[in-house]
């Protein structure tokens, strides 16, 4: 696995940048489903 990301340097880069994009893709589902359960007055 090692020898992978040594040949492919950019291969870290582009699983960091998934994993940054589906957090944030998380955050923001999370944050407006949490609007919909208020009531309002």
């Amino acid at each position: 696995m090692s020898d992978l990301f040594d040949e492919y340097p950019i291969l870290i880069l582009g699983l960091e940048a998934l994993l940054a994009l589906g957090l944030l893709i998380f955050i923001v589902v999370w944050t407006t489903s949490g609007k919909k359960n208020r009531k309002r007055p």
